[in-house]
């Protein structure tokens, strides 16, 4: 039910999309960056970033909305959205966030150097084109000198993809796997995994996956989405503006970096014992709230 919710609903936002873009780009135009979309560059930057919208809210935000109304009858109910995280849980899930990005960029780098076997080096060439053209589309969604296009990169690639992905992910497909497995830590890094297989970038696929266990383990031990939600929002959006103002001159040290060089080591297990400390000081803060209320 959920696999197809989900494909319906990208398909039929994809359609209303491309009748929508024909006004205000040209029929013309619009068929020719249609033919020309897997042409990245800056002459179809604008509708690449328009049709990134539509797939990420008709992908993520409309299926959410459908399916908890269809499993649980309250979207908010459903999603574990209708009551107001704690100021301490949001302050830890906000540092766990902020803290972990050297030991994050660490398994990156580990990750972007593994190799396949030479039986699937055809495989592990198109993962690197993938990569290549991701990465590539990434720098071209991100480029800007204004302030303007800075918001609008936090609207798409923070705001959006943090409550859409969160909500489809963690809302929806995480518990759907605690269920069926009976087990909160499989249905954690099942979907943890598919949230991270479904960005197709295969040598950040480490990663983005801890992340989602990150996303996961927010979700599980506060009983709350709007808690993953705000995580993923916050790294998201100081990515975004960590290289906004790296492409200003104005942060010398490129962030994604900070714990990948050599000079750069300690930051990442200074990081992981950092993530591991705020998690024990979260679960007991929501474990003391739960056994407060239910007292």
């Amino acid at each position: 039910m959920v696999a197809l919710v989900t494909l319906l609903s990208l398909l039929l936002s994809m359609i209303i999309a491309s009748v929508l873009s024909i006004p205000f780009f040209g029929i013309e135009n619009f068929t020719k960056m249609i033919s020309s979309s897997v042409n990245i560059d800056e002459g179809n930057i604008t509708f690449l970033k328009f049709m990134q919208v539509v797939q990420s809210v008709g992908l993520f935000v409309i299926p959410s909305l459908l399916l908890a109304i269809i499993f649980g009858g309250s979207i908010s109910g459903y999603l574990k959205l209708d009551k107001k995280p704690y100021q301490t849980s949001i302050l830890l899930a906000i540092f766990i966030v902020f803290l972990s990005s050297p030991f994050i960029n660490f398994l990156g780098e580990i990750n972007s150097k593994l190799t396949l076997p030479s039986a699937f080096s055809a495989i592990e060439q198109w993962m690197r084109e993938s990569e290549d053209t991701a990465e590539k589309l990434t720098k071209l969604f991100l480029k800007t000198d204004s302030i303007w296009g800075l918001m609008f990169n936090i609207l798409m690639i923070g705001i959006i993809p943090a409550v859409g992905e969160e909500l489809l992910f963690r809302g929806v497909i995480q518990r759907v796997f605690v269920e069926w497995t009976k087990n909160i830590h499989w249905g954690i890094w099942i979907s943890a995994i598919m949230f991270s297989a479904l960005h197709f970038q295969f040598y950040g696929f480490i990663p983005r996956a801890i992340l989602g266990a990150i996303f996961g383990y927010l979700f599980v031990w506060s009983g709350n989405l709007w808690l993953p939600i705000l995580a993923h929002f916050m790294n998201n959006t100081v990515a975004v503006i960590a290289y906004y103002l790296y492409g200003e001159g104005i942060l010398a040290v490129n962030p994604d970096e900070i714990g990948t060089k050599s000079n750069y080591n300690m930051a990442a297990i200074i990081s992981i014992l950092l993530i591991i400390w705020l998690f024990w000081l979260f679960y007991n803060f929501e474990k003391k709230k739960r056994s407060e209320l239910n007292c």
